[in-house]
């Protein structure tokens, strides 16, 4: 039986995989095509771990929740546990940040991480989701924790028109909790060009804990409680001989109605945060999104194959506001209210070109060079200041990425990427609570060349052991930096912090794959010297702290196929993370919740009843964890809690009805980021029992 293995085609890190696939019910026993590599790769060629989440499973994750964060969590345990808010601040992947992609074109915004990373498309629009794990460099700066690739749904070979109506309500308060959304879209073919487009929308009511309480709202980085979204999205392409031209657009905007206001709890009292009707003021916390991406492939030019790639992603993130401390200036008069807004505009090119068996020997090449400009600002849109300065970074990066096959049963994978990066900023002055500080401008300019190696060696038909090692590049966090300087005398030339960080990945793995079992089980490391965390000051506000980290995990899977009905699935994450507190050059003290997901085990059982009617029944349990300090001394302790989630699906009236309950339980929690990295603003608990149905048709 053909191995399930990863992909990363050009790149990083890589020497096998474990690849983990999400069930359909069935054994998955062919290969699938995956494209996070920046070329077509079958999962059997690459190393590294990979999991995809496929459009059955995808499907079945979204009839009981539309959070992208939530159906990460529940097929990643590595990834931490979701927000339920519209910020995806504090979310990781093996401790460290993620790169999200849409088909390849970034969407995070490192140089001023806004945590809105997860809400750039409406997950109706995605085909799969391809999850790289590990830190690596396949599409440049952000990757530290690895890539989060939405691969957007391709046009039909047919003319079809699809359409899905849906409703979300809870028993407590059925008025206020329904929410309802619609999607169209239609597709086909005509000659050579192939189009699709999608129009989707959805109206979001609010939440109530397992206790009947309305869950807090977040009215500063935003919620999507009360809230609606839409999102156009239209793909198409031109095909002739070996050759393909295809435009895609996305266009997504969601925006509160700032109807309820925000209760403070008492963390101290175990009192959660609540909400009650009123209006807030300013202009409603959003995300408005619009990323374009033009590609074109040649199967046959000059004895290689072509991939070229260019576009564009134009993003403002709106925050609600308040009377902040930060915010205050006596030239704007006392007790300014004010809010920001997060803007980035980023432009690239990737070109690929890739040759099969060099000089008719045992070794394929990938190579080409990336080319990629973002620039970034926050400013204050009631008064109109600008908090972070206009920052452009441009980047180019040639890279090769080689593959020897010579040896029977095993495959060597090497490879280097050279970067080439400058930061330009003019001068600038902080924010009168920061003491007006003129800030000289700079142009800083950094290189990094990058490397990967990695081999797999097939031990026999079902076993398979594997090892590699990579490097990932990004940028601190540049805007929080900037924006926080309070000291005289400061340049951009010479400011330590912006030091760009380079995150060192190693991984060994087996991987088994059986008749009726399949397991895969990784360790990992992840180290940097010159690392980034998220650190809570006494006014509240959060800085970067350069320091050196250090976080190591295990992450297992086994999927048992009891039958041709029923696939049981276990999924494991363990991770660990220390930081140098005391800059001596040793990690000392935990990673808390800010920075690193917990302990999570995730089980589920899938079965095919018939040909038209199928159940998924999924556990999340997120385990007890102390956080200690450099003396040993316990400074947070999480509490561990279980959720349960269950969805059908049934084919009946031309169409599909799904439905799906999360919470099914209806488990009173704190969720992990309250209790790891909350104040008595931001004590939420979770959601407590929903219930999602949907009915979608294609004719």
């Amino acid at each position: 039986m053909r191995y399930l293995k990863s992909t990363l085609a050009l790149a990083i890190a890589a020497a096998s995989p474990a690849i983990v696939a999400a069930e359909t019910g069935t054994r998955i026993d062919e290969e699938v095509v995956v494209t996070a590599s920046r070329t077509e790769k079958p999962l059997s060629s690459i190393p590294n771990t990979v999991t995809l989440i496929d459009e059955a499973e995808l499907a079945r994750e979204l009839a009981a929740t539309n959070d992208l964060s939530t159906v990460l969590g529940n097929l990643v345990p590595s990834f931490s546990p979701s927000r339920q808010k519209m910020t995806s601040s504090g979310e990781s992947l093996r401790g460290r940040k993620p790169l999200y992609l849409i088909d390849g074109v970034p969407q995070s915004n490192p140089l001023r991480n806004g945590g809105r990373d997860g809400h750039t498309i409406d997950p109706l629009m995605l085909e799969r989701v391809e999850v790289i794990h590990g830190a690596n460099a396949i599409h440049g700066m952000g990757a530290s924790g690895g890539i989060i690739n939405l691969v957007t749904r391709t046009p039909s070979d047919e003319f079809q028109q699809s359409l899905r109506v849906e409703s979300a309500l809870q028993p407590e308060d059925l008025g206020e909790t329904a929410g309802y959304g619609g999607s169209y879209s239609l597709s086909g073919k005509v000659d050579a060009v192939d189009v699709l487009a999608s129009l989707t929308y959805r109206d979001t009511g609010i939440s109530y804990d397992a206790n009947g309480d309305i869950v807090g709202f977040d009215n500063t980085q935003g919620d999507t409680m009360d809230s609606q979204s839409i999102n156009a999205f239209i793909k198409t392409g031109y095909s002739w001989d070996d050759q393909r031209l295809q435009l895609t657009a996305n266009h997504y905007k969601i925006e509160g109605n700032n109807n309820w206001v925000s209760v403070d709890g008492d963390i101290s009292a175990g009192i959660p945060t609540t909400a009650v009707e009123g209006q807030v003021p300013g202009d409603a916390p959003s995300n408005d999104v619009t990323t374009v991406n033009l590609q074109y492939s040649n199967e046959d030019i000059f004895g290689h194959r072509l991939r070229a790639q260019v576009f564009s992603q134009d993003f403002a993130g709106t925050y609600g506001g308040g009377t902040f401390g930060t915010f205050q200036d006596p030239a704007y008069g006392a007790e300014i209210f004010d809010q920001s807004q997060n803007n980035s505009e980023k432009r690239g090119l990737k070109l690929t070109l890739l040759k099969d068996r060099v000089a008719g020997a045992p070794v394929s090449l990938a190579y080409g060079v990336d080319m990629f400009e973002d620039e970034t600002w926050q400013q204050l849109v009631q008064t109109g200041r600008a908090w972070v300065p206009p920052t452009q970074y441009r980047n180019i990066a040639p890279y090769v990425q080689g593959e020897f096959t010579g040896i029977e049963q095993l495959t060597i994978t090497a490879g280097v990427r050279h970067e080439r990066s400058k930061l330009m900023v003019d001068d600038f002055t902080t924010l009168f609570s920061y003491g007006s500080q003129q800030v000289e401008g700079g142009s800083p300019e950094f290189s990094e060349t990058l490397g990967n190696i990695g081999a797999t060696y097939d031990i026999n038909d079902t076993l398979r052991a594997y090892a590699n090692y990579s490097e990932g590049f990004s940028m601190p966090d540049v805007g929080r930096v900037l924006r926080g300087i309070n000291q005289p005398g400061q340049s951009v030339e010479s400011f330590l912090d912006l030091q760009p960080i380079l995150t060192q990945n190693r991984e060994l793995g087996v991987d088994f794959s059986g008749e009726r079992f399949a397991a895969q089980l990784a360790y990992y490391t992840s180290d940097s010297d010159i690392g980034q965390r998220l650190a809570l000051g006494a006014d509240g506000v959060y800085s970067v702290k350069r320091e050196k980290t250090e976080i190591d995990g295990v992450e297992a899977r086994g999927q048992w196929f009891v039958s041709d009905s029923d696939t049981l699935d276990l999924r494991y994450a363990y991770t660990e993370g220390r930081y140098d507190s005391d800059q001596d050059g040793s990690v000392d003290t935990d990673l808390d919740g800010r920075n690193i997901a917990p302990n999570r085990i995730n089980l589920s059982w899938a079965r095919n009843w018939s040909d038209n009617l199928s159940t998924r029944l999924q556990a999340n349990w997120l385990m007890d964890r102390d956080f200690e300090n450099a003396d040993g001394d316990v400074t947070t302790e999480f509490d561990g809690y279980a959720t349960i989630d269950a969805s059908a699906q049934l084919q009946a009236l031309s169409g599909e009805f799904a439905l799906g309950i999360q919470n099914l339980t209806n488990e009173d929690y704190f969720t992990y980021y309250s209790q790891t990295a909350g104040n008595d603003i931001r004590n939420f608990k979770g959601m407590g029992r929903s219930v999602n149905l949907s009915y979608s048709r294609v004719f």
